[in-house]
C-alpha cells in the first residue's frame, strides 16, 4: 500500500502542478518544474514526479512531456479554497436515496477544480476495504452522480439496500465490486438475478484529520 501522506515539498510541489493546470490548461513539463523550484536538473523534477506517482496523487504517462495528471487522492493534499457546499453523506439507511435527508449529517465546503469532475456530495468511507487505492476508513468520499460506470472506475453501488464503495468490473450479465484489499473478497453480482444500481463515480479523496 502507497503512503498517502505528503512531505512539505511535496505537496508544494502538488499544488504547483494543480495551479499550472488550472491557469494553462495543460501540466507543466519538468523544465517547468524545475525552473519554478530551482532544481539543478529536470532529472531532479522526475524524481519528484516519481516520488508523487507512487503516493497515488499523479499519474504520469511515458514519453509524454507533458503527460502529468493529477489523480483523485490529489484533492485531499491541496489546501481548500472556498467552494460549493456539498452534502456530507453519513450510513445510509437501508432503502432511503442516498441524499435522502437522513442521511446528509452536514454540508462541506469544497473547491470543485480540485476534483477530476465536479462532486455531487461527500460520502464518509466506512471499513479498509479500499485502502490500496489511497481511500480509508474516515475518508470523505467525493461523489460525481451519474448511473453509469465503465470497467476499472471506483464507484458508489447499491445492492439489496447495501451501499458499498468498490471497483467496477462488468462482463456480460456478470459484475464485480472489487476491494482494494487483500483481506477482502470481491462482491459478484449475476444482474439476471439482483438489482445492480450505480449512485455515483469517486472523484476524489477529502481526508479530515490531515492538517494542511
Amino acid at each position: 500500500m502507497s503512503d498517502p501522506k505528503l512531505t512539505k515539498r511535496q505537496r508544494e510541489i502538488l499544488k504547483f502542478i494543480s495551479q499550472f493546470i488550472e491557469k494553462n490548461k495543460f501540466p507543466p513539463t519538468r523544465s517547468d518544474l524545475k525552473n519554478h523550484f530551482g532544481f539543478r536538473s529536470p532529472n531532479a523534477a522526475e524524481a519528484h514526479l516519481r516520488a508523487l506517482e507512487k503516493k497515488s496523487v499523479i499519474r504520469i504517462e511515458p514519453g509524454v512531456s507533458r503527460g502529468i495528471t493529477l489523480l483523485p487522492l490529489a484533492a485531499g493534499e491541496l489546501p481548500t479554497r472556498p467552494g460549493s457546499a456539498v452534502p456530507l453523506v453519513g450510513r445510509v439507511a437501508a432503502g432511503s436515496p442516498i441524499l435522502a435527508q437522513e442521511n446528509i449529517e452536514d454540508e462541506y465546503r469544497v473547491d470543485p477544480a480540485l476534483f477530476a469532475q465536479r462532486p455531487d456530495y461527500l460520502l464518509r468511507v466506512e471499513g479498509m476495504s479500499m485502502q490500496d487505492a489511497g481511500i480509508l476508513d474516515g475518508d470523505l468520499l467525493a461523489v460525481h452522480r451519474t448511473p453509469e460506470a465503465r470497467n476499472g472506475q471506483i464507484v458508489v453501488a447499491r445492492l439489496d439496500d447495501e451501499v458499498t464503495v468498490k471497483r467496477f468490473l462488468r462482463r456480460g450479465h456478470r459484475v464485480q465490486l472489487l476491494p482494494e484489499n487483500i483481506d477482502y473478497q470481491p462482491i459478484e453480482v449475476d444482474l439476471r438475478r439482483q438489482e445492480l444500481i450505480i449512485e455515483g463515480l469517486g472523484v476524489g479523496v477529502v481526508r479530515p484529520h490531515l492538517d494542511h
